[in-house]
């Protein structure tokens, strides 16, 4: 059985979360995701608009997804000693970095491998508020 795993905020979710757990989805069998907590989120120096449990239940509801977990800390290595998945999928604005070069060297220790999606362009969590705060001016 092939087990998927990935993370996010989806805070705000819109079709660049969708497009990730869709094409996840199309890679495993059982697909795992992470969503940050409000504690992990605001160590960013960031607030999630939607809360964790609202955020958790959003995704869960997705079809693609089969597992929701809370996801505490940013230690990939700790979660997949806790979900034991064999694919991990992440966004290509990570590849090629000092973080996401490690985790290849260890996952591939343990037999996981990393797919990197391409980042859906033109949406983002941060666009969608940016746009919004504009929209808003100052009648907040």
């Amino acid at each position: 059985m092939r087990i998927g795993y990935t993370t996010g905020v989806f805070d705000l979710f819109h079709v660049g979360h969708l497009n990730l757990l869709r094409k996840a989805k199309e890679q495993c069998d059982y697909l795992i995701v992470g969503v940050s907590t409000d504690a992990l989120v605001s160590y960013k120096h960031k607030q999630a608009v939607i809360p964790f449990e609202e955020r958790k239940q959003i995704v869960g509801a997705i079809k693609y997804v089969d597992e929701v977990v809370a996801q505490e800390d940013m230690d990939k290595m700790a979660a997949w000693e806790r979900l034991h998945f064999n694919v991990m999928f992440v966004g290509d604005d990570w590849k090629g970095t000092p973080k996401w070069d490690e985790y290849e060297r260890q996952f591939k220790e343990v037999g996981v491998e990393i797919v990197y999606f391409p980042y859906t362009q033109g949406t983002s969590s941060t666009l969608i508020n940016q746009t919004l705060e504009k929209l808003r001016g100052d009648k907040w």
